[in-house]
């Protein structure tokens, strides 16, 4: 099989003749910029400056010479814009913090904050207040909540609405070629639906927008459905709305070329529970993703993708009656989350995308040998049958030694018989 035909037999839970590989196939199994660049020095690759894909999370692109040495199997299409409103149609070199030299969107506006940390700017404007900041000592930019003032007896949805809107032609057409593009490597591939991930906490704050309106706190979002239940199932249902008018440009012009569309990256659950009960699922998050998948499936040939941290079981049922193909990061050491069990009750429902190797504790602190037991061990109670993508639970962090990394994906190796 090649790499797309792998992943697309193990998304059909059929066996694959290779358990697939993902590394930066998604933005949440993706890989922090400075990873990347240690890993193209263990390879032997370039020093070329590695080019920053989220500015937020501070990932790489993973370079197509790396991603063929390491046996991956997914690439992405990446649209014009990133983080903070910000475009990377055009890229510069910056010096991180750490001393990395990375390419950065062009339009990227950094200040000083005066204690050693940087403040960055909404789509690159320094007349109106920071979005995001990097505090001393860190390797990630953190979204700033901007509150806003709205009317707590009757919220307007068109607030928090504001920054989804249905893709312009030329953006489709920019869309399509990257998509035609990713296709031509034969990966399988994976995009992110514009406008998807309702109440999704990267997206809550508006860190795109220069003056956000609406409820901007992530606390509050998620006390919303109580508070103001009719509020957030009508901006739900007009986020869907737009992601689905999206969803119809970019299969017209180049559904062919894509395999994989991510949905919802938004948390749910946390290290030893949820933020909300499944009832609370059902009655505003099941309707709106039942509707884009309902489409979804009967248009295209593409596979759902959910992302969800944490404890995520009690919700687990309600993501599939909702139409998700795919979970992620399948979270091991949250509570509930033991992997053979997983596999045991929803195996056959749902496919899991990630659980190779936990990230809190093994990848970044473990030894190589003591990844790849964990590697091997995972592989074997998630690859029978397929229904598994192999990969990090999550992103793979600044401090994830190479070594580490290699280890892992030696031991992936080794489990598909070299």
């Amino acid at each position: 099989m090649n790499s797309r035909e792998r992943v697309l037999t193990s998304l059909a839970h059929k066996q694959p003749d290779k358990v697939p590989f993902d590394i930066g196939g998604t933005g949440v199994s993706s890989i922090h910029v400075k990873c990347v660049k240690d890993l193209k020095a263990w390879y032997g690759l370039d020093d070329d400056p590695v080019t920053c894909w989220s500015i937020f999370l501070m990932t790489g692109e993973m370079p197509a010479e790396l991603i063929d040495i390491m046996g991956i199997d997914m690439v992405n299409v990446k649209g014009k814009g990133t983080n903070f409103g910000l475009s990377k149609e055009k890229m510069k070199p910056w010096t991180t913090p750490w001393g990395q030299v990375i390419m950065a969107p062009y339009n990227m506006e950094l200040s000083d904050d005066g204690k050693g940390g940087l403040f960055i700017y909404p789509g690159g404007d320094k007349s109106v207040a920071p979005s995001g900041h990097m505090p001393q000592g860190s390797k990630y930019f953190d979204n700033i909540e901007r509150p806003s003032e709205y009317d707590e007896d009757d919220p307007d949805p068109a607030d928090n609405l504001e920054e989804f809107s249905v893709m312009s032609d030329a953006d489709v057409a920019f869309f399509a070629g990257r998509a035609k593009e990713a296709a031509a490597t034969g990966k399988a591939v994976a995009f992110i639906a514009p406008a998807s991930g309702l109440a999704d906490a990267g997206q809550t704050p508006g860190s795109g927008l220069k003056n956000p309106k609406g409820i901007r706190t992530v606390a509050d979002w998620y006390m919303a459905p109580l508070m103001y239940p009719e509020f957030v199932k009508a901006q739900f249902e007009g986020q869907t709305d737009i992601m689905i008018e999206n969803l119809k440009k970019i299969n017209a012009a180049c559904g062919e070329y894509l395999d994989v569309v991510v949905t919802c990256s938004a948390d749910l659950a946390y290290q030893n529970g949820q933020f909300f009960s499944p009832e609370t699922y059902y009655e505003f998050y099941h309707p709106n993703y039942k509707r884009a998948h309902d489409w979804i499936h009967a248009n295209t040939n593409w596979k759902t993708f959910k992302h969800c941290c944490g404890a995520a079981v009690p919700l687990i049922p309600g993501f599939i009656d909702s139409g998700f193909d795919i979970l992620n990061p399948v979270q091991c050491s949250a509570d509930g989350m033991d992997p053979a069990w997983l596999k045991k009750e929803f195996g056959k429902d749902i496919c899991f995308w990630g659980g190779g190797v936990d990230t809190q504790y093994t990848l970044p602190r473990g030894t190589p040998e003591e990844v790849r037991k964990e590697v091997l061990q995972r592989c074997e109670i998630f690859a029978k049958d397929g229904g598994f993508v192999f990969g990090a639970i999550h992103s793979i962090q600044y401090d994830v030694p190479a070594e580490n990394i290699v280890a892992m994906a030696d031991a992936l190796r080794e489990f598909n018989g070299g």
